[in-house]
């Protein structure tokens, strides 16, 4: 079979998955897992054979004509590079993990069918993004994932979180589409070609007309879909939909697929100094208050929705400096260990019946509930803080340098000041994401107070996900001295300067936030036992309980019960709290960026569409209601002549008559008299 066939297959795959998963889902229940499973299971098998088979050489190529569209075709075409080959890997290896934990965390669920299918969908358009090699066939895939979305994070529909959650992260992001698809059409007119390997031919033989204005509308639909600011706060509250699906979205798909479009188009980028500077700020600023935010969350999952806006910061920052092997490297490091991250995050769920940080830390005992959700998991936020030698390490080292190079001058692709500003706002967020990491950790599995809540051992499926994943959570960035040939052949190894830094602001961070714990855990510590007869000492700390879910429910049940509990006060020994003072209240709510949103744009559109309502109900309805008014009145008094009576209309008839003649006869006298 050859490399094209077998790419061709790897999208397919799961949409036929998908596809049959829908039409059995309610007659043959019991297909539904293999179909959910097995479709992307092959599909992943399959983007590895491509993936061997292109080793990183010359790019695959094959196109045909879909329909003729006039002066620009359409083709439904493919385009493997290295790049494109090993995204698609990630993609269905992490697709792949998702399936079979959510075969565990969410077996009794009622609306699993449709929630594995359009898992399987989803699957199926990013792997469409990652080998298109036609923009108009990229846009399915894009715009298909944006709809999938909308579906699964509001799978627990019956909760308003979840319904609000998917409808703004729908809105949000078909924000950034609007200019995005105008972007493509003005690309594709400058360039005379949809086809990506025309797009970038045109480029090198300088054919942009309008590099700037191109470059910054497609710009709008990656801050949309890869969550950057501006468009980023559809990301946290999407944490509503199940576990899996977040671990999808942050890890493989969704938000993946706007880094990867920017790294395949990256000379149209490069070709205007403008658009990778407004790049560069973009990251930054997303980069750096994503992290403050992460370390003012309560809520488990939010804190790693934030934590994936600012890895994506770091991803845009690669992008900014013209290193898309930098960029795509961390993308893949960084979906191993997040994907690990949300997984564990789940089963902490489950463990604990909350995702409230604040109530497990009033908890003890998680660590022994959970051992492989604890273990991973610390894994995982190793790795997310870039301590050496997790994955994360090598790839953000891996995007410093590039920063290094490029603020140096070593590099020209992008300005040295871009540079400049991905190099400080990374080496700052490095010390945030390893203080909110700790922060994480301690919270979650170093509570004290009562037992934890016995919900039982979690599913296999659940457990064999999370210990497959750590491998390349902690493995995967020895692969740096061999990826560089399957991308531009930039070097992806660390340098000692930005290792130094790096990691010991990493250290740093993590240290203090551990230390700030301990000296406000002994300020809170329950007092010591009151001598006999004596009055008992108050306790410093908080004392009560805090509320979870059902006890004896799965994990899917759990989360969905844990979206309605309320979070209980702060806990005193939070040492995020401590660490941001006066910004801890603003970094919890965002920066209040809804407020300026809701303000700036639904206020005023609310208002134009009262007075919209106004118009068009005492203006518009009221002419309406009087040309009908006005027929019902002439119908009452044309009535009023229709009696019934014949003698009534002899009798008119006859009166007319004479009225006629005299107006006959008075108008002959005037006639004969002029």
């Amino acid at each position: 079979m050859t490399t094209t066939t077998l790419a061709v297959l790897v999208p397919l795959l799961p949409f036929l998955g998908s596809a049959a998963g829908l039409l059995l889902g309610r007659t043959a229940p019991g297909f539904v897992r293999p179909l959910a499973v097995l479709p992307t299971l092959a599909a992943a098998v399959l983007a590895v054979l491509v993936a061997a088979r292109q080793g990183g050489d010359r790019a695959i190529d094959a196109a045909t004509q879909l329909t003729p569209t006039g002066s620009v075709p359409i083709d439904l075409a493919l385009h493997i590079d290295g790049f494109a080959a090993v995204v698609a890997v990630l993609v269905g290896v992490v697709a792949t993990c998702v399936q079979i934990y959510s075969t565990g965390y969410l077996r009794h669920d009622p609306r699993y069918p449709s929630y594995a299918a359009l898992v399987s969908l989803f699957t199926a358009a990013m792997l469409l993004v990652v080998y298109s090699g036609d923009l108009m066939v990229l846009l399915v895939g894009w715009e298909i994932m944006g709809i999938c979305s909308y579906f699964l994070v509001g799978h627990y529909w019956e909760t308003p979180e979840a319904r609000s959650a998917s409808l703004k992260a729908f809105l949000v992001t078909k924000l950034g589409d609007v200019p995005f698809l105008i972007g493509l059409f003005a690309l594709a007119a400058d360039a005379g070609t949809f086809r990506i390997t025309g797009v970038l031919g045109a480029v090198a033989a300088g054919g942009l007309d309008h590099p700037t204005l191109v470059a910054l509308l497609l710009l709008a639909g990656v801050a949309g879909k890869s969550a950057q600011f501006p468009l980023h706060t559809w990301l946290p509250d999407a944490m509503a939909g199940p576990t899996p699906v977040s671990a999808l979205i942050h890890a493989a798909t969704m938000v993946a697929a706007g880094i990867y479009f920017v790294a395949r188009l990256l000379p149209v980028f490069a070709a205007s100094a403008a658009a990778l500077t407004v790049l560069a700020v973009m990251a930054a600023v997303t980069m750096v208050g994503s992290a403050l935010a992460a370390l003012a969350q309560d809520d488990i999952k939010r804190v790693l929705a934030y934590s994936t806006i600012g890895q994506l910061g770091y991803m845009s920052g690669a992008l900014a400096v013209g290193d898309r092997g930098a960029a795509v490297f961390h993308l893949l490091s960084h979906g191993a260990f997040k994907a690990l991250l949300f997984l564990a995050a789940g089963a902490v769920i489950h463990a604990a019946g909350t995702n409230s940080l604040t109530a497990m830390s009033r908890m003890s005992g998680l660590t022994k509930r959970i051992p492989d959700a604890y273990w991973t998991m610390t894994v995982g936020l190793l790795a997310l803080a870039a301590i050496p030698p997790f994955a994360g390490f090598f790839s953000k080292e891996a995007v410093l340098v590039a920063a290094e190079h490029t603020a140096t001058g070593d590099h020209t692709v992008a300005p040295a000041g871009a540079g400049w500003i991905v190099l400080v706002a990374g080496l700052l967020t490095a010390l945030l994401t390893a203080a909110y990491a700790m922060r994480l950790w301690l919270l979650a599995f170093r509570g004290r107070g009562a037992e934890a809540p016995d919900h039982g051992r979690q599913p296999i499926a659940m457990t064999t996900v999370l210990w497959v994943l750590a491998i390349p959570s902690l493995g995967f960035g020895l692969t740096a001295a061999y990826l560089d040939d399957w991308f531009d052949g930039n070097a992806l190894t660390p340098t000692l300067t930005t290792a130094v830094f790096g990691t010991g602001l990493a250290a740093v961070g993590a240290a203090v936030t551990y230390a700030v714990r301990r000296t406000l855990v002994a300020r809170t510590a329950p007092p010591p036992a009151a001598p006999v007869g004596a009055a008992p000492v108050p306790a410093a700390g908080p004392v009560a309980a805090p509320t979870v879910a059902h006890p004896d429910a799965e994990a899917g049940q759990v989360e969905a019960e844990a979206l309605d509990l309320p979070h209980p006060a702060t806990d005193p020994a939070d040492p995020g709290r401590a660490l941001l003072g006066p910004l801890h209240r603003p970094a919890a709510d965002g920066f209040h960026l809804d407020a300026v949103y809701h303000a700036a744009f639904v206020r005023p559109v609310l208002a134009a569409a009262s007075l919209v309502r106004f118009l068009d109900r005492e203006v518009v309805d009221t002419y309406v209601r009087g040309a009908g008014e006005g027929a019902k009145g002439l119908g009452r008094l044309v009535r009023r002549a229709q009696t019934g009576n014949v003698q009534t209309y002899l009798s008119a008839l006859l009166a007319g008559s004479v009225v006629l003649a005299i107006v006959a006869v008075v108008l002959a006298n005037v006639a004969a008299g002029a």
